[in-house]
């Protein structure tokens, strides 16, 4: 479990092919209390495994399903990502819930400089829009965000001077795909009316 608040800016070093799969090597920041081979680290929002830890140097093995489902199968040397690690019960909770399960991706339609301020519309599928309401929770690329309006296949963000700074979706250009992973609170309560509506 994560809460979208990112730690880190890591940078891709490495991307090697590994059966169906990739092997990806993250250089990360961390220089005490490093992140151990076992621990959970949100990448980009994507809950993965750390598998190997050398000098600060993170490799995470990345398998067909995730690659198929989120951003990661583009990632190549050289690109930044987003880092977290698993919360701990006394973390304060900045963002919200957030697992690390990607429910798709979306891709970046506009963004708009208002000052220091950036405002951010995504064109997104239908399915994923349905789970999302204004003012109401989404991790994008595992960052923790308020939704300023919602419609069926897009919706709006507003990035603040610091999460432009500390985060990628500083540089991400129109175009770009990012992962997204809805409030877990809005998909029950859907999926709870839907069965309730199935009922004779």
């Amino acid at each position: 479990m994560f809460t979208g608040i990112i730690e880190q800016l890591g940078t891709v070093s490495s991307v090697t092919p590994q059966g169906p799969g990739r092997l990806v090597a993250i250089e990360a920041g961390w220089t005490s209390d490093s992140p151990r081979p076992g621990e959970s680290i949100a990448v980009n929002g994507v809950c993965l495994t750390v598998v190997a830890d050398d000098c600060g140097s993170l490799a995470f093995e990345v398998g067909p399903e995730t690659l198929l489902r989120t951003n990661l199968g583009e990632l190549a040397a050289g690109d930044r990502v987003n880092l977290e690690r698993a919360m701990l019960p006394t973390t304060r909770l900045g963002g919200h819930f957030v697992q690390g399960h990607v429910d798709g991706v979306a891709r970046i339609a506009s963004r708009q400089r208002e000052a220091d301020w950036h405002m951010v519309d995504f064109a997104a599928p239908t399915e994923l829009t349905d789970q999302m309401v204004a003012k109401g929770s989404v991790a994008v690329d595992g960052v923790s965000l308020t939704l300023v309006t919602v419609r069926p296949g897009a919706f709006r963000i507003m990035l603040i001077p610091h999460t432009l700074a500390h985060t990628t979706l500083g540089v991400r250009a129109v175009g770009a795909t990012v992962n997204i992973e809805t409030d877990i609170l809005g998909k029950y309560v859907l999926q709870a009316v839907g069965r309730a509506m199935e009922k004779p």
